[in-house]
């Protein structure tokens, strides 16, 4: 049977129970925060790093792995399974150069070693969810071929949108004008981001009022998945479960949830959209 070992980064924002429970291997992008260097999820956790975030006069920025960091990972995962394959998935190259670091990786590695990079086009668990299938798949001995056919099968069914609290996270990263962001606030703006095809964020809607922006969302979804029934569903969020299990309860008065994942928006994205942010993934049962 055929032994596909998967890679990602920490930008999937997997659950630590879930990775463990695949054997999926986290390499952790690193975040330089008020001075000091942390690898993100290892040396400060969401909670740690969104109550900081509160407080920061500057935002903090973020680095991607270096081929060496992922040299070091993929020659592990030879030396515990020799001859095994690695499937290596990462965050859209549109929004990190995590995914440029792993191919340089690969053309560090040995040409016997079979090893594939994959770009998500997505970020958070826009792409966890992906990763979290194809070890799935691994674990049933499918060809790495066959798995990449079926992520990227997944990506085009799965739906996402972020709804963003506040404004002033937008603005500090240079994505608004201070003004913008300053009338926004005043009118109780609420702005619901997507990420496309080529796997860039943009806006979709800007609604006035969190509890309006909510309906939105979901009407949005119902949108998108018409009449499908069952459906799986991931919440993201910033180190506050219950704002998520609220828009679960929400949702469920709309759909038949089937898998159900809560997780944390992880400290790259965060950086961007800042706390109270709900990010929400669906894709069929």
């Amino acid at each position: 049977m055929t032994h596909t070992v998967i890679v990602t980064d920490s930008t999937a924002d997997i659950p630590e129970e879930l990775a463990k429970k695949h054997g999926i291997h986290v390499v952790p992008l690193r975040l330089q925060f008020g001075g000091e260097s942390l690898l993100d999820g290892v040396e400060i956790s969401a909670k740690e790093f969104y109550d900081r975030l509160d407080k920061a006069t500057e935002l903090p920025t973020t680095s991607q792995p270096s081929p060496a960091d992922y040299v070091r990972v993929y020659e592990q995962i030879q030396e515990e399974h020799p001859g095994a394959s690695i499937l290596s998935i990462h965050i859209s190259s549109g929004l990190s150069g995590t995914y440029q670091s792993a191919l340089i990786a690969k053309s560090m590695m040995e040409e016997n070693v079979d090893l594939t990079v994959v770009d998500s086009l997505s970020a958070s668990y826009g792409f966890g969810l992906l990763v979290v299938h194809a070890a799935r798949l691994a674990s049933q001995g499918m060809a790495v071929e066959d798995i990449v056919i079926a992520v990227e099968q997944l990506r085009k069914e799965r739906k996402l949108y972020f709804l963003v609290d506040t404004l002033e996270y937008l603005q500090k990263g240079g994505r608004i004008g201070k003004a913008a962001a300053l009338f926004g606030t005043l009118l109780n703006i609420k702005p619901i981001l997507s990420i496309d095809q080529e796997g860039i964020i943009y806006a979709v809607e800007k609604v006035r009022g969190r509890n309006k922006a909510v309906a939105r969302m979901i009407e949005l979804f119902k949108q998108d998945l018409g009449n499908i029934g069952k459906i799986n569903v991931a919440v993201g969020h910033t180190a506050n479960p219950a704002t998520a299990e609220s828009f679960l309860t929400e949702l469920s008065g709309h759909f038949e949830l089937e898998e159900v994942v809560l997780t944390n928006v992880g400290s790259v994205v965060g950086s961007h959209v800042g706390r109270g942010t709900i990010a929400v993934f669906i894709w069929p049962a």
